[in-house]
Formats: C-alpha cells, sequence, structure tokens
C-alpha cells in the first residue's frame, strides 16, 4: 500500500448471495465491531435487489455500495439487464466490471469490459476493472503479456483524469474459489506490472494514483502480507466478505502503518 499517492479500498464482493433480511442481519453484525478512525476505503458489492436497502443499512458504519456488473448501454429491450444510470440512482457508488465469472459464464469479453467502464464513467459511477490469467496461462509464461492486453483494452479512450479514479482488481483465476492464493510476491509483481503499463500509457502521475487491488482469495490469515507489498492498494473479497467478523480483520490489516 503506498497511501501518500493513492486510497487503500477493501471492497466485498457477495455474489448470488444474501438476501434482504439476511443483509440486514450482516449490517446488525458488523456494525459494533467496524474499526474506528479507518484510514482505508470499504465498499460492498451486493445483488441488485439489495442496493437501496444496503445503501440505508450501511450508512451509518461508513460502507459504501456497489453493484456487481452492469448493461453497457443506457436503456433498451434487454430484459433482466441493468444500467448504470439506474445503479447510480439507487445509492450505489461503485461497480465491479468483467469479473472473471461474468466472462466465464456471460461471455463478457475485453470489448464488453470496455463499453461497460465507459457506461460507469458516464454515469458517475467508480469501476472496479478485474484482470488475470488462468492456471494454464501462468504455466505458459503469459501472464504479464495477458495482464498488459486486459488493461488496455479496458481502458481503451478513458481519458487520463477519468483514468486516475479507476479500480483495477488483479484476480488469478486459478485463487478464485479454490482455496489457492498466489504468493505475496507474485501478487505484487503483477500489481507492479499493471501500474507499469499505466504509466506507459498515461504518464506517473495518473499510474501512482489508481488503485490496485489483489482479488484472488484475500482473507484474514494472508491479508496482511498482501497488503505489505507497494503495488497492492486493497482487496476484492470473495468469500471473507460474507462473514463480518473475517471482513473486519481484513480492513483491520488494511488499516495497519
Amino acid at each position: 500500500m503506498n497511501r501518500r499517492y493513492r486510497k487503500t479500498i477493501i471492497a466485498g464482493n457477495w455474489k448470488m448471495n444474501n438476501t434482504l433480511s439476511q443483509t440486514k442481519a450482516f449490517a446488525e453484525e458488523i456494525k459494533p465491531i467496524m474499526p474506528k478512525g479507518k484510514w482505508c476505503n470499504v465498499v460492498l458489492c451486493v445483488p441488485a435487489t439489495n442496493i437501496q436497502a444496503a445503501v440505508r443499512l450501511f450508512k451509518d458504519c461508513h460502507i459504501a455500495i456497489g453493484a456487481e456488473t452492469c448493461h453497457e448501454l443506457d436503456h433498451g429491450a434487454y430484459t433482466g439487464e441493468i444500467t448504470a444510470a439506474m445503479i447510480k440512482e439507487a445509492g450505489a457508488k461503485y461497480v465491479i466490471i468483467g469479473h472473471s465469472e461474468r466472462r466465464q459464464y456471460y461471455n463478457e469479453t475485453d470489448f464488453t469490459v470496455n463499453k461497460k467502464v465507459h457506461a460507469a464513467i458516464e454515469a458517475g459511477l467508480v469501476p472496479i476493472i478485474c484482470v488475470g490469467e488462468s492456471l494454464e496461462q501462468r504455466e505458459l509464461g503469459v501472464t504479464m503479456e495477458l495482464i498488459a492486453y486486459q488493461v488496455k483494452c479496458a481502458l481503451a479512450n478513458v481519458a487520463p483524469e477519468k483514468v486516475r479514479h479507476i479500480v483495477i482488481a488483479y484476480e488469478p483465476l486459478w485463487a478464485i474459489g479454490t482455496g489457492k492464493t498466489a504468493t505475496a510476491e507474485q501478487a505484487g509483481e503483477v500489481c507492479q506490472a499493471i501500474r507499469t503499463v499505466i504509466r506507459k500509457q498515461y504518464g506517473a502521475h495518473v499510474a501512482r494514483s489508481v488503485t490496485i487491488q489483489y482479488g484472488g482469495s484475500m482473507n484474514a490469515k494472508n491479508a496482511q502480507e498482501l497488503l505489505a507489498q507497494p503495488d497492492v492498494d486493497g482487496g476484492l473479497i470473495g468469500g471473507a466478505a460474507l462473514k463480518p467478523a473475517d471482513f473486519v480483520k481484513i480492513i483491520e490489516a488494511a488499516n495497519q502503518e
């Protein structure tokens, strides 16, 4: 982490979990144990049906709310889809874009990710852009080339002043939901490479302002070691974000000197 230049952000991704009643129970459990005077920003990305309630429920403990995806267009005959403007009006501030599960199950590509990034920015949301490689790609030694390609595609035609406020999450596919985690050194190396790509595209001032998260099975036990890496500015948390006590421990790790 480097708080001098950029925000530290711990974001939870609830995925397809938690009803409204469960969201209320989570809020009641986490509020008494949230760290006081925290230095990092905390976000919960929740199912769309929970956004408005979550904004109200977590306001008192200063947890911002985000959505888990959005459509790239601002209206149309796309049954079941939700626009970035709808998400913004519901009270959310962030939206996850290009999560590996969206790419795997819903055919999202690097090009649709770019369209969604522009839609989110236009609506006034902060996009959390996910990039990452499979185990096969890592073993082939193409991780850095692939990540650079994904980052360049996601940020295509995005103005420098907008890039400064974008969040990028490195999520190695082989470490999501598997219990496996990249070593702190592996995570730090890729996050540094992401910043290098941004620096080459937009310059050092922009690059050092961008928050880059690690999103591959960060938990209460490994958070401190991962966050000690200079280019790891937070985490995109899956399973641990469903357990208030575990989520708070990660927040506390992000608040360490």
